[in-house]
């Protein structure tokens, strides 16, 4: 099943502090050596384009790989860290090891992967039984049937189940369905009519035609019409991504027996059987799709409707059948990237088993390569920052007494996972060095199954969301904690031997960024204990709300490529804890003793590093296809924004580089919005 509803950064980094006067936490035998930030453009003044003033450099000689959609940091680290994983993997998949042992599943797992010449064998043969079973549909019933039995298996098509925590009541999982059902990356490209949009457009119908091809299907193109036609259907019904951002308008808790009552063709009775979902009722986010897949269900044709299973089976599989259809694959999500060409089959397999098995690599990845020291670095400065922002909240302006007791509240009840987890999760899958596909699908019905076992249960507190080797980490408000796993406790984000301006400005912004999330815009509809409950009075949210509609407007007002502007309803969250993040990290960097100091390193105050490593951490250059798409879909501002955007709110930015009157990003004081 798809899971939760998480506040990602995609990285994030950690060092070490003291919150009070001094930071003693570096006053050890290390020897600090200073980070060098060369490369910058002094040509580009601070106060017109920090981002660039940085990076320019760089980004004009930067080269992407043809292979990948970007370089530098951010996500992109991701890309150094696969080549740790594939270290472990070769290694591991060249012994004999204990059935059933972690270096077995993960090294068999790899192995049989790497075997092209056998899976280009097979052909299309592994997917001709769930054709088959396509093809013996003669009802509606039928259909729901085969679509919950194929949920099992991990291979979602016309319904989304998930089990994560009741909003309401967040001790207790419950049973969510969320709208889908589409090919396309978003419901607007149904829709858009621009160039841009259209070849998109013209690209899947492409990718799904072929697919009919390569399976021996006759009229392809007029299947994939077809097919396109029921999912712009579907598309009409769904939510934008804005909209599905209103936490209280996507939540809609309803009774079995009414949903089965209004919903006869989708016959939820039946389909919660087949689920193995034993409950009374489900929270159906997005009622309005599930009431046109209902109707659709009795307007569409069966034989219609058997096409459009049939496109969304072979694409859930595609990446794993022979080269023709990962080929098809690839050339329609090229469209979308700007990728120019394939990655090699060693770098799709280290990403496929840190996805389906990640918790079993990552215990081999922490313990070849993490640092223990690093956690425990990275605990005391996650404490510290709580310390920071009970101080900024203290002193808010905007807000009452009464609300500030319940965020302080809140904010000391944010539990830490940090580096990997206490609990390790296991997996109860037969893997076969011989048998790739069989491998996938027995990995994402343990995946179902490890799921369904926690409905109607309280959440698993020891559970992570991502693996430990990710660069990634997010704030998840339902259990009301930050994870920060072992893949980003390392260089640029975090430097045991640098000094704490670069490290402050690096992982310290995106310590501060977890944080805020608990009180971004939907964070701050969470209570303590996660669940979503006005904590505020009724003044001090309207005077919150207002100053999210300030960030908004001022995000909606950028844009990249020219000509394309930022979704500021869209990105608000991330952009309200971005600029929470680097005052909270600055505000923790003041009390270090280097923070208290003026002395230069390489011709920088250690004002000025700090805001140096702001903008370093976001070095990042990618194509000009995957931006327009990150855009349009991603909660996250693109790189630029996240360094000019919340410097251009923040006085000790202006103090450090002499920003005034005149420069392209200057504010006047009362227009630089300050929330946490």
């Amino acid at each position: 099943m798809k899971n939760l509803f998480l506040f990602s950064l995609f990285f994030s980094v950690f060092i070490s502090c003291k919150n009070d006067t001094k930071d003693t936490t570096n006053d050890t035998a290390q020897t600090i050596t200073p980070v060098v930030f060369d490369g910058v453009d002094t040509s580009i003044k601070p106060g017109d384009d920090f981002f660039n003033h940085v990076n320019k450099k760089w980004f004009d000689t930067a080269v992407i790989a043809d292979d990948q959609v970007g370089v530098g940091s951010y996500r992109f680290l991701n890309i150094p860290q696969q080549e740790l994983l594939k270290n472990i993997l070769e290694e591991v998949s060249q012994k004999e090891h204990p059935k059933g042992s972690v270096e077995q599943m993960v090294g068999d797992f790899y192995a049989s992967g790497m075997d092209i010449v056998k899976i280009n064998n097979l052909g299309s043969m592994p997917i001709q039984p769930i054709l088959n079973r396509i093809d013996a549909i003669a009802s509606i019933p039928a259909i729901t049937e085969f679509v919950a039995t194929q949920v099992k298996s991990g291979d979602y098509s016309m319904v989304s189940p998930h089990i994560s925590p009741d909003q309401k009541n967040s001790s207790l999982n419950i049973l969510h369905f969320s709208q889908t059902g589409l090919g396309l990356p978003d419901r607007d490209y149904y829709f858009g009519e621009n160039p841009s949009v259209k070849s998109i457009q013209e690209a899947y119908k492409t990718y799904v035609t072929t697919l009919f091809e390569l399976v021996g299907a006759s009229e392809a193109k007029k299947n994939a019409e077809i097919v396109y036609a029921i999912e712009k259907q579907l598309a009409a019904s769904h939510k934008t991504r804005i909209e599905r951002r209103v936490i209280k308008e996507n939540y809609h808790k309803m009774a079995v027996s009414e949903l089965n009552a209004n919903h006869p063709n989708i016959g939820w009775n039946a389909l919660l059987k087949n689920l193995g979902a034993n409950v009374d009722s489900v929270d159906v986010r997005q009622p309005a799709y599930y009431d046109a897949l209902n109707s659709m269900l009795g307007t569409i044709t069966i034989e219609d409707w058997k096409l459009y299973l049939k496109a969304h089976s072979i694409a859930s599989h595609d990446n794993i059948l022979s080269t023709p259809f990962q080929d098809a694959s690839f050339e329609y999500s090229k469209v979308i990237t700007g990728q120019s060409v394939q990655q090699s089959r060693s770098k799709l397999m280290v990403r496929r088993v840190d996805q389906q098995i990640g918790f079993a690599l990552g215990q081999l990845y922490v313990k070849r390569y993490f640092n223990e020291d690093a956690k425990k670095r990275a605990l005391a400065l996650v404490n510290n920052f709580q310390k920071t922002l009970e101080k900024r909240i203290s002193n808010l302006d905007w807000m009452s007494d009464s609300t500030k007791v319940k965020a302080k509240e809140k904010l000391y009840a944010i539990s830490k996972k940090i580096g990997y987890p206490d609990v390790w999760r296991t997996y109860d899958a037969s893997i076969d060095r011989d048998h790739f596909f069989e491998n996938v699908v027995a990995l994402r019905k343990d995946d179902y199954q490890y799921e369904l076992k926690q409905l109607n249960k309280a959440p698993n507190r020891e559970e992570w969301h991502t693996t430990p080797s990710t660069v990634t980490a997010y704030y998840n408000p339902s259990l009301n904690e930050i994870v920060f796993p072992a893949g980003i406790l390392q260089a640029p984000y975090f430097d045991l031997y640098a000094d704490d301006a670069v490290n402050y400005g690096g992982i310290g912004m995106v310590i501060g960024h977890e944080f805020t999330h608990a009180f971004d815009d939907q964070g701050a509809q969470y209570d303590k204990n996660g669940n979503v409950t006005n904590w505020w009075t009724e003044a001090d949210y309207t005077k919150f709300k207002a100053k999210t509609q300030q960030v908004i407007d001022q995000y909606d007002a950028f844009t990249v490529l020219d000509s394309v502007p930022i979704k500021g309803a869209l990105t608000v969250g991330e952009n309200t804890a971005d600029n929470g993040g680097i005052a909270i990290a600055f505000d923790a960097f003041k009390s270090t003793a280097q923070g208290q100091d003026t002395t230069k390193i390489g011709g920088h105050t250690p004002n000025q590093r700090f805001f140096l490593s702001v903008a370093t951490i976001w070095r990042v250059k990618t194509r000009d296809e995957y931006l327009r798409n990150y855009v349009a879909t991603d909660p996250h501002s693109p790189p630029i924004w996240r360094v000019n955007g919340p410097l251009m709110n923040f006085t000790p930015f202006y103090e450090a580089f002499t920003v005034s009157p005149g420069d392209a990003n200057y504010k006047v004081e009362d227009e630089r919005i300050k929330i946490w």
